[in-house]
């Protein structure tokens, strides 16, 4: 199945959270384990009633939840999501009862992903979370400093598959912001994040496995790619020599003009945008058969209360999704009823770009 970077969610298996610490690595947490419809819930003898995306229980769960061993731990990192907006809970001073609501919240998870027929929760590591694109961008309006969580999913949700617009992302998942935002530089990365351009380097060193790094000739910048994405079929990461290739027959269609105000890395990226569809071989670009292999064990993140509809896959719609143009003025939203790529209409859904 492609993922588009005009779809408004990227897939993350539900037993692989961002390693190190960071906000959003709890904010992860907290997601994986909301329930996916609304019911009771059990806990500890208690039977609650929880919301979809919510969850109830004790402090005692939270911090099973979030992995941690103190009480004080625990609360403050609820505190700190709750200041940024990413959920909402409530604690009980005489029952000690704590629920918590993740704003973007999940809608449905289809399947077979639950303990029984009376369950309301998804059963732990099983089948994969969809989380918005926009997922970080809380966190870059308010200058926030990423941890290594924060940047790991960072990078995570801006992976793309298979993207029109990327002709190195039909080779393996390739993270990219924005429409001109396929070729990075450790400099804009870490601009970004709060950090120095050294501390990206050895971020990039510890974490070559899951996104490895390829340098591009001269001052182009460089390609990261999301070897860890679960694109449904199986992919093997390009050699220099590949990514070289493209790059020449990408550079050619431009001819020899040249444009003095532009950066090397600027130029690129656009080349990249604007010539990446007329080097790839024409049955990969409209290839659009999904893999037989991809079933329906999601639990999905929407964008705010307002779409509060039901989608099979990130992909299709089910017989009870309503009409589009009720959402007609929200943004971000769903693309037109007649269209079933689940797409969002405007390019420049991160927000702030890379450069």
């Amino acid at each position: 199945m492609k993922c588009l970077l005009k779809y408004q969610w990227v897939k993350l298996p539900r037993n692989q959270f961002p390693p190190g610490k960071g906000i959003m690595g709890a904010w992860t947490r907290m997601a994986s384990r909301a329930a996916f419809r609304n019911g009771q819930a059990h806990y500890c003898g208690y039977i609650n009633k929880v919301n979809a995306g919510g969850w109830a229980g004790g402090i005692v769960g939270l911090k099973s939840i979030l992995g941690v061993k103190r009480r004080q731990q625990a609360l403050g990192l609820i505190d700190e999501l709750s200041e940024l907006g990413y959920i909402s809970y409530t604690l009980d001073a005489k029952t000690k009862k704590l629920t918590y609501q993740v704003t973007d919240w999940v809608v449905r998870c289809s399947g077979e992903p639950c303990m029984g027929r009376e369950a309301v929760y998804a059963t732990e590591g099983y089948g994969f979370l969809c989380l918005p694109r926009n997922a970080t961008q809380r966190l870059i309006e308010r200058k926030y400093q990423f941890a290594e969580a924060d940047a790991w999913l960072d990078l995570w949700c801006h992976t793309v598959w298979q993207e029109p617009s990327n002709a190195f992302s039909y080779s393996a998942p390739a993270v990219q912001f924005g429409q001109y935002g396929a070729v990075l530089t450790l400099e804009s990365l870490g601009r970004r994040w709060g950090w120095e351009k050294t501390k990206v380097w050895r971020f990039f060193r510890k974490h070559a496995d899951a996104f490895p790094l390829y340098k591009l000739p001269g001052a182009f910048g460089c390609l990261i790619f999301n070897a860890a994405y679960p694109t449904g079929e199986q992919f093997t990461l390009p050699s220099q020599d590949e990514i070289e290739r493209i790059l020449r027959e990408i550079r050619k269609k431009d001819g020899n003009t040249h444009e003095k105000q532009q950066s090397d890395h600027a130029r690129i990226c656009k080349l990249v945008a604007w010539y990446s569809r007329t080097v790839l071989p024409r049955e990969q670009v409209e290839r659009r058969v999904a893999s037989e292999d991809c079933y329906n064990t999601r639990a999905y993140f929407s964008l705010g209360k307002i779409l509060e509809y039901v989608r099979e896959d990130c992909q299709g719609n089910s017989p009870a999704t309503p009409n589009f143009e009720f959402f007609r003025g929200f943004s971000p939203r769903a693309g037109p009823a007649e269209q079933d790529d689940g797409g969002i209409e405007y390019g420049r859904f991160e927000g702030i770009p890379l450069w």
